[in-house]
C-alpha cells in the first residue's frame, strides 16, 4: 500500500497513531529517549550504506523519518512549517556559513 502525496503533517499524525496502536505511547518518554532512536536509525542507515545493502539503507532512512514523523505528531509540531522555515532560511546562508569542513 502506497501513499502516495500526503502531506508531511498528515504523515507525522499518521506515524504517531500507526505507533500508538501498537503500543509505543502507552507510557510517556521523555524527548532524549525519542531522539535517541531517531539517531539509532541513522547509525543503522549508516551500517547498511557501509555494507552496500542499499535496500536496507533506503529502509532505515524511512525509519529516520518515521521516528521523526512520530516524534512530531506525538508533539503535535507543524514540520512541514518548520521544514520549510528552515530551507528559506538556509538560502540567505553564506557560502558554507561557519567553515565547516564538511
Amino acid at each position: 500500500m502506497k501513499m502516495i502525496n500526503k502531506p508531511i503533517n498528515q504523515l507525522c499524525a499518521d506515524a504517531y497513531e500507526i505507533a500508538k496502536s501498537k503500543g509505543w505511547h502507552d507510557e510517556q518518554r521523555e524527548t532524549g529517549t525519542l531522539l535517541a532512536l531517531i539517531h539509532s536509525e541513522v547509525s543503522e542507515a549508516l551500517e547498511a550504506d557501509r555494507k552496500g545493502n542499499q535496500e536496507n539503507f533506503e529502509e532505515e532512512l524511512a525509519d529516520v523519518c518515521i521516528r521523526i514523523f512520530d516524534l512530531c505528531g506525538s508533539k503535535n509540531i507543524d514540520l512541514e512549517d518548520a521544514i520549510h522555515t528552515k530551507m528559506e532560511r538556509n538560502k540567505e546562508r553564506s557560502y558554507k556559513h561557519g567553515n565547516k569542513a564538511y
